[in-house]
């Protein structure tokens, strides 16, 4: 055998070990994203959904943001349904090295064998055994590839409507934007104040499953919610200030319902912030600076006691409690809220350009 045909053997070998690295890369992010039940990051994933991204934002630049709100709203829906198409596309790639180094033959001759076995049609065919055996496998794992994504849809909507459920109650407690003055005068005038133990324990239960679901299900975080100024971000934010605040100011017998509240409320964002990369402090000084100030919480005491609501003798110590319970969630729910460019809410997307640009009153 002369040294061109060692080579050209070489390069076959080479051909195939490629192959499979790129069909294997596509079933790897197939089985991250759409099977694996927590949240496993996927390089290929991870680089479609920035690149669309980036393309989303482009478009939304320089817009008001309710035209930013429209454009992003089709951000993960488009990009969710481009995931499967990209990895069909990696398969028939890696599939035509295969075919290459099994079989050479001219990049369209490739192509279309590829093509045909992966989408089951059957018109292009080989003759030898191995070219069989790979038009097979192929089919296989494009057959594979689309039922995962018909399965996946359903769970993914499923997620989306309980989590919406609960926003669009919250927002009749609350209002839209949701405020921590308009939430507690609310519940002082209903006469629920000192029995919000159940709601408490609903949403703790609604952060664990957000928590869940927004890990295993990232692109999740980016569907945005049917209202233009409903988002599951602010109303996270204000459940957790909320609750911060009638355990640090409002003068009630300690509920303990609220604090497990809290607790869970902060571990998912901080669990859901681990999955995109946002650095926070695990275990900040309770003195440490916020982002909101002294002169805002004292703006929100003085409506609540115009509207008699029952506040602690002790403002100073009420501030400094307060401070301690939103220190443990400041960073990552703004940077979430800025992230996935949520509508305006007092003390959560306002911190951001995005959230001075998007104020929806209501």
């Amino acid at each position: 055998m002369d040294t061109a045909a060692i080579a050209f053997t070489f390069l076959r070998i080479l051909a195939f070990i490629l192959g499979v690295l790129i069909v294997l890369s596509a079933i790897v992010t197939a089985v991250k994203t759409f099977v694996v039940p927590r949240g496993v990051q996927d390089p290929l994933a991870r680089l479609l959904f920035r690149s669309t991204r980036a393309i989303f934002r482009l478009l939304a630049h320089g817009k008001d943001y309710d035209r930013q709100d429209r454009i992003m709203a089709f951000y993960a829906p488009v990009t969710l349904l481009l995931l499967p198409v990209v990895l069909l596309v990696v398969v028939q790639i890696g599939y035509m090295f295969l075919y290459w180094a099994v079989e050479p033959r001219p990049f369209f001759d490739l192509f279309e064998l590829s093509g045909s076995s992966l989408l089951t049609l059957g018109s292009a065919e080989r003759e030898t055994y191995i070219s069989k055996i790979l038009e097979f496998s192929e089919a296989t794992i494009g057959l594979i590839l689309i039922a995962l994504l018909i399965a996946y849809l359903p769970t993914m909507y499923a997620a989306f409507s309980r989590r919406e459920t609960a926003v669009a109650l919250w927002d009749g407690r609350a209002g839209t934007p949701p405020t921590v003055a308009m939430m507690i005068n609310r519940t002082w005038r209903t006469g629920e104040l000192t029995d919000m133990g159940e709601i408490w324990l609903a949403w703790q239960i609604w952060f664990s499953e957000l928590e869940e679901s927004h890990t295993s299900l990232a692109s999740l975080a980016f569907f945005r919610s049917p209202r233009p100024g409903r988002s599951w971000i602010t109303a996270a934010g204000n459940v957790l200030d909320s609750a911060a605040f009638m355990l640090a100011a409002v003068d009630i017998p300690f509920d303990p319902k609220a604090a497990f509240c809290l607790r869970s409320g902060f571990l998912a964002l901080r669990h859901i912030a681990d999955y995109f990369s946002i650095p926070y402090d695990p275990d900040p000084d309770p003195n440490a600076p916020i982002s909101i100030s002294r002169y805002e919480f004292d703006q929100v005491w003085e409506e609540m006691a115009q509207d008699g609501v029952p506040l602690k003798a002790d403002k100073e110590q009420a501030w400094r409690d307060f401070q301690g319970w939103r220190v443990n969630y400041d960073a990552v729910l703004l940077q979430i809220a800025s992230l996935i460019m949520a509508p305006y809410a007092p003390w959560i997307s306002d911190r951001s350009a995005v959230g001075q640009s998007g104020k929806v009153a209501k």
